[in-house]
């Protein structure tokens, strides 16, 4: 077989075997977090499927389509350079869509629990007078003639 051959199937089993690995880990860790996020655990296991889904179809289409080789591959020291490229691209296209979803699974919590909060986010700019309770006192003086 040829370098090139071997460099595929290489960066497919590496890839492949990334993927899965991050994502069984992802959703293994990240279901408590989902339960957090959305206070109902039925709801969080079906979004945590569906992330899976998701980041498969991401992470294995990118695959596929950085899969492709245009120049030729002389010799292994070749086919290593443009194998770890492109496995560290696999690893950065993870990263990027494991940071996304954590980032827009948080800006949904925090509105959730915003929005649960019984005391206002921010504190009073000022002290408010008290209202109801004792009037004060008006000072001692002479008294207003009666009419």
């Amino acid at each position: 077989m040829d370098v090139k051959v071997w460099m595929y199937l290489t960066y497919l089993a590496v890839s492949i075997g990334l993927t899965i690995w991050v994502a069984r880990a992802l959703s293994r860790n990240g279901l408590v977090f989902l339960q957090d996020v959305f206070a109902d655990s039925r709801l969080a296991d079906a979004v945590n499927s569906l992330l899976v889904v998701g980041f498969y179809l991401l992470n294995l289409g990118y695959v596929t389509v950085a899969m492709k080789e245009s120049g030729p591959v002389g010799d292994a020291s070749q086919a290593l350079e443009q194998l770890s490229l492109k496995v560290g691209l696999v690893l950065l296209v993870l990263g990027a869509l494991h940071f996304f979803n954590v980032f827009a699974l948080g800006r949904y919590r925090r509105g959730r629990l915003r929005q649960q909060a019984t005391h206002p986010p921010l504190p009073p700019v000022a002290v408010l007078p008290p209202q109801g309770g004792p009037h004060p006192v008006p000072p001692a003086g002479p008294t207003p003639p009666a009419r």
